[in-house]
């Protein structure tokens, strides 16, 4: 399945997306239904609810002809991130792909190799802006801002020192991440990645989540990007590193992790910066996102507000 969150009558709504397109709420169907609705109001909700949830939610989708009044027209959609407002920052993986680490090597004139554990970082709730959503570019911070094309694991049961062979039965399904990061900003403040990397709207996300069962091989999709229709990523997720088992173990070491916490787990090559000469994003550029079995995300970039106003 394909779970959303929509803008609906101002509100944020989970829903389903049918395959005509268009979106079943899934408070409403609940309520339609006879079922309390109180699960299906936020995706963070639904997430909790588990497969106690996701079977009811299956149940409403296999009625959804009996429920017109619970669905928005496709062309009526309007999308939100999967979790508009995370419970806890985004969890990152950095140089994942030996590909981007070698770019980067040759970008930087530096030697970094492959690191015997995954390099965590985390990007702010403040981050996350939805399919179609503007990235702001805040140009008296930075001049070097880039994308990072990310497939993103959701959380769907909590766990703690999880073992690489239980790892996917923590998983809820997946979703598209761009880690837009401001490269200027991240070498400024050290080569460390949360400052570069947590300027808000620095993470699109969507546009929605394709459940576990519906992609059953997330360690073998393609993986690109587009700037303005220009192909510039163009990978699979056979070529991680640490693969998602791994990446969860490690992660989870100490560490619990919770339904509805976000992995993103690292970027192929050809990112911006690495390219030769460099190439920053502008105002007025749109960015794809696009991963095989999920589906695309697409933001455009326009320059921030002058500082001193009020968010």
């Amino acid at each position: 399945m394909r779970l959303a969150t929509i803008r609906h009558n101002g509100i944020y709504a989970s829903a389903v997306i049918l395959p005509d397109g268009s979106a079943l709420l899934l408070a409403d169907a609940a309520r339609a239904s006879g079922l309390p609705n109180a699960a299906y109001g936020s995706m963070q909700s639904l997430i909790e609810a588990g497969d106690v949830g996701l079977n009811a939610v299956r149940a409403l989708v296999a009625n959804a002809g009996a429920l017109d009044n619970a669905r928005v027209e496709g062309g009526k959609v309007v999308l939100a991130a999967p979790l508009p407002r995370p419970a806890k920052n985004v969890f990152c993986v950095g140089r994942n792909y030996a590909e981007h680490i070698a770019e980067g090597e040759r970008a930087q004139n530096i030697k970094v190799g492959i690191t015997e554990h995954p390099v965590f970082f985390t990007k702010p709730a403040t981050s996350v802006v939805g399919p179609g959503g503007s990235v702001l570019l805040f140009s008296h911070i930075s001049q070097q801002i880039d994308y990072e094309v990310e497939l993103a694991v959701i959380i769907g049961k909590a766990g703690r020192d999880i073992r690489p062979e239980n790892a996917f039965d923590h998983v809820y399904g997946y979703t598209i991440l761009n880690d837009v990061t401001a490269r200027d900003v991240q070498r400024r403040h050290g080569g460390q990645y949360f400052k570069g990397k947590g300027l808000d709207t620095s993470c699109p996300m969507g546009p929605w989540i394709v459940t576990a069962d519906a992609l059953p091989s997330p360690g073998d999709l393609g993986i690109r990007i587009r700037v303005n229709g220009e192909l510039r990523q163009n990978g699979n997720t056979s070529a991680m590193i640490f693969n998602i088992p791994t990446l969860i173990a490690s992660l989870s070491e100490g560490l619990t992790l919770e339904p509805g916490d976000i992995i993103a787990t690292g970027t192929p090559s050809g990112v911006g910066y690495a390219m030769n000469p460099p190439r920053f994003l502008q105002h007025g550029d749109v960015v794809e996102c696009e991963i095989d079995g999920i589906g695309k995300l697409s933001n455009s970039f326009a320059t921030a507000p002058a500082p001193g106003g009020s968010v």
